[in-house]
């Protein structure tokens, strides 16, 4: 049911019941007044009577009688006895300013007595003022029941948000369900559901950050076996080679000639020479130069340079402007981590003949496209899992990037990646700089 409904419906029925009491009420003391109205115009008929058959002399029985006859809106006096209209009178008259003239009333004889009827609008004003204290209390009781239910209405209705909230709060914690209950209102029902998928999309995440954190482990673990194997494998070696040249000439020193001290040195040299172009290859891997400036064209020719010439069997071809306009260092670091990721893929898993780069910038930023015509990803594969692709999108997504990954089986495998443009710090501090000057 529709929250509006249920609250209209539950208030249109405490309404019906209040004016329903109303009616019962009202009618209630219509029948009362009704009642009291016969009992008074009988009292007075036979108040009448009475005075007509009491004799002149009994003056004290007369009196008694009429202070005893509790009439409505009238009052009925010996007229040797009446007292003035203003003295009959309560307080709550003399408050409104109601009054009554000297000469109010009427005299009449009844039997042997001269009696003095006049109004008396202390009795109407009584009944007046008990209608308006059971109007008071039946506003009372209905401005009580309004709230009243109001407030269980509310409480009611607000019983899912409890519910949703607990919800939440057990996702906070880190449980996987939000064991949510089932709703009658569709409202709660639409937000249920948009958690249930918040819940499994949060899930999601943490299982991709818990492959993430794994990844990251792994490709930490492989750098470092890769780098202590180089350094063995080929500083070791240079480092070796030049060790025992060194010693060689420690120990012959007295008796080496020119020439064969020369041909030392030469060897010193090219150990020396080798183990410089082995350091370099070895810090390109862990940080290419001129990733600080704006020399990313020239990075990314040398990198699909590289891959060219380790994998012969597969034909590069890269396509980017000649020059691409000054980028932040992040930025630059980014786009070459993603096009070596994705050209060690390329290289690793697909199998392919060829292999394109393009490289565009546009008023969106820089847009990259590698794409090959190897074996593309199975079927039941999601691009997102794959080995090193959860790396890349977490790249992307540090600096609000994108990435896209399509390709089915046999059809190659296209990845695009899109990074905002965001110039260096530099050059907006130098231009800053130049307008302040």
């Amino acid at each position: 049911m529709d929250l509006r409904k249920r609250l209209v419906w539950a208030l249109g029925m405490l309404l019906g019941g209040l004016v329903a009491m109303t009616m019962l009420v009202n009618l209630y003391s219509l029948r009362q007044d009704v009642e009291a109205e016969i009992r008074a115009s009988e009292q007075l008929l036979a108040v009448l009577l009475q005075a007509s058959r009491i004799p002149a002399p009994a003056r004290d029985e007369l009196t008694a009688l009429l202070e005893n006859a509790a009439l409505r809106h009238l009052t009925i006096q010996a007229a040797e006895d009446a007292s003035p209209p203003a003295e009959q009178l309560g307080w709550l008259s003399r408050w409104l300013g109601i009054s009554s003239p000297e000469n109010a009333g009427q005299t009449m004889k009844i039997g042997e007595h001269t009696l003095r009827i006049t109004s008396n609008p202390a009795s109407e004003i009584d009944e007046r003022f008990d209608d308006t204290v059971r109007l008071c209390i039946t506003l009372l009781f209905f401005s009580g029941a309004t709230l009243l239910v109001a407030w269980w209405s509310a409480h009611r209705a607000l019983a899912p948000v409890r519910e949703l909230e607990a919800g939440l709060q057990r996702l906070a914690g880190g449980e996987v369900d939000a064991a949510l209950p089932g709703f009658a209102l569709r409202e709660f029902t639409r937000v249920a559901e948009a958690i249930d998928t918040l819940a499994g999309a949060l899930a999601d995440s943490r299982h991709a950050q818990h492959q993430l954190a794994q990844l990251l482990i792994t490709v930490q673990e492989e750098e470092r076996q890769s780098l202590a194997r180089e350094l063995h494998d080929e500083m070791g070696q240079t480092l070796t080679a030049i060790g025992v040249t060194a010693a060689f000439i420690e120990r012959n020193a007295s008796q080496l000639d020119p020439v064969r001290v020369a041909e030392c040195a030469a060897d010193l040299r090219r150990d020396l020479r080798n183990g410089n172009i082995q350091l370099k290859n070895m810090l390109k891997q862990l940080r290419p130069h001129g990733l600080d400036a704006t020399e990313l064209t020239y990075v990314l020719r040398e990198l699909v340079s590289s891959w060219q010439q380790r994998a012969a069997t597969i034909d590069f071809q890269l396509s980017m402007p000649a020059q691409l306009p000054g980028l932040s260092e992040k930025v630059c670091l980014i786009a070459y981590r993603v096009t070596q990721e994705a050209l060690t893929n390329v290289v690793r898993h697909s199998d392919a003949r060829n292999c394109w780069i393009n490289v565009d910038i546009n008023d969106e930023g820089l847009h990259l496209n590698i794409r090959d015509n190897g074996k593309g990803l199975p079927d039941s594969a999601p691009p997102r899992m794959g080995s090193g692709l959860l790396g890349m999108t977490e790249r992307l997504e540090m600096i609000g990037g994108r990435l896209s990954i399509t390709g089915a089986a046999g059809q190659g495998l296209q990845v695009d990646a899109s990074l905002p443009l965001e110039k260096t710090e530099k050059k907006e501090t130098q231009h800053d700089s130049h307008h302040s000057g």
